[in-house]
């Protein structure tokens, strides 16, 4: 039979590739400038949602203040939120877990 021997000495350490591999997200915000019909076109237009779904995120965003629109690796969500911007949009990004 084998015997298990715990180790409260030993501490585990994380992995850095794990870290940086945890999903980011792309968030975009309310704002009193832009139409909604504009935010739906953007979100169609860069990211390419259908139609419902660009107007379902653009509700979310207008009617609880923000909306999650993309989730990746943070390279990839530094290029959607430069691109929200670029389109006159309030973004950020952060950990997915956060």
């Amino acid at each position: 039979m084998a015997q298990t021997i715990e180790r409260p000495d030993v501490r585990e350490e994380t992995d850095e590739a794990s870290v940086t591999a945890s999903p980011w997200v792309t968030i975009v915000w309310d704002d009193p400038v832009n139409l909604m019909t504009y935010v739906s076109y953007v979100f169609r237009s860069y990211f390419g949602f259908p139609r419902h779904e660009a107007e379902k995120l653009m509700l979310r965003v207008h009617n609880e203040g923000r909306a999650v629109v993309a989730t990746g690796d943070r390279e990839t969500m530094e290029r959607h939120v430069a691109a929200m911007h670029g389109y006159g949009l309030q973004a950020t990004l952060r950990r997915a877990d956060e």
